[in-house]
């Protein structure tokens, strides 16, 4: 039998938006904004993103990686069934993430919202399965620290 590595790990980021929690709840729950700072990018073609927010509901994205980079052709595609929402104040997310053909994690993942008098900071917390030939933690954690980067950006608009 083969060896079925898994490695769990967790983190956490945090970050502060001089926005509200009402604003920066929208940027997660509308799909416009959301597929701006979270989908699109500059090394992949979005070739499919659905949104269905609401508890039971599934997100759906498809990348292909663009010429030039490191994993030319490859497509990257998550799946993403919320498990809670509290407006404003937290969302609950399954999510599962393939590579070509292969699963190489599944994850669970809670954004929180909290008021303060400068805005809002956002916690977000991971708790991961990463399997043979995934990211891994590290790689996966730069990613959700550029994308809440991108999230201060849209924020802007």
């Amino acid at each position: 039998m083969k060896d079925r590595s898994v490695n769990h790990s967790t983190f956490v980021i945090e970050r502060r938006y001089p926005k509200v929690p009402e604003r920066v709840f929208e940027a997660f729950m509308d799909p416009a904004s959301k597929r701006r700072w979270f989908v699109e990018g500059e090394s992949h073609e979005v070739e499919e993103f659905e949104m269905d927010f609401r508890v039971g509901g599934t997100d759906r994205a498809r990348y292909r990686f663009k010429q030039g980079t490191p994993f030319e052709g490859v497509v990257l595609a998550s799946e993403t069934v919320y498990q809670d929402i509290v407006p404003n104040r937290r969302i609950v997310i399954a999510y599962t993430m393939t590579f070509g053909e292969k699963r190489i994690s599944a994850s669970l993942a809670t954004i929180e919202f909290m008021p303060t008098d400068k805005g809002t900071d956002l916690i977000f917390t991971e708790q991961a399965a990463f399997f043979e030939g995934a990211d891994g933690p590290q790689i996966r954690e730069e990613g959700w620290r550029q994308l809440l980067e991108q999230l201060a950006k849209e924020l802007t608009r």
